[in-house]
């Protein structure tokens, strides 16, 4: 089963419109209508040095030659 997550605004009271769904005419669908969570969130900020200790970012050893990776998953895809 396919899901699908939308955002949509009320355009007029008590309704939603959904366009652009892969469903056809007679298809079941189930639909679960929640209110947005407040979208103002506290932003985590991280100075150079907690980003670089985190490991989002840096040398990745396994890629430190990329004709040898690409190799490599090329062998493996096959």
């Amino acid at each position: 089963m396919e899901t699908i997550r939308r955002e949509e605004e009320i355009a007029r009271d008590g309704q939603i419109l959904l366009t652009g769904l892969s469903y056809g005419r007679g298809d079941g669908v189930e639909i679960i209508v929640l209110p947005q969570a407040d979208k103002t969130r506290t932003q985590l900020r991280l100075t150079t040095h907690q980003l670089r200790q985190s490991g989002l970012i840096g040398k990745r050893p396994e890629r430190h030659c990329s004709s040898a990776y690409a190799r490599r998953l090329r062998e493996q895809a096959q």
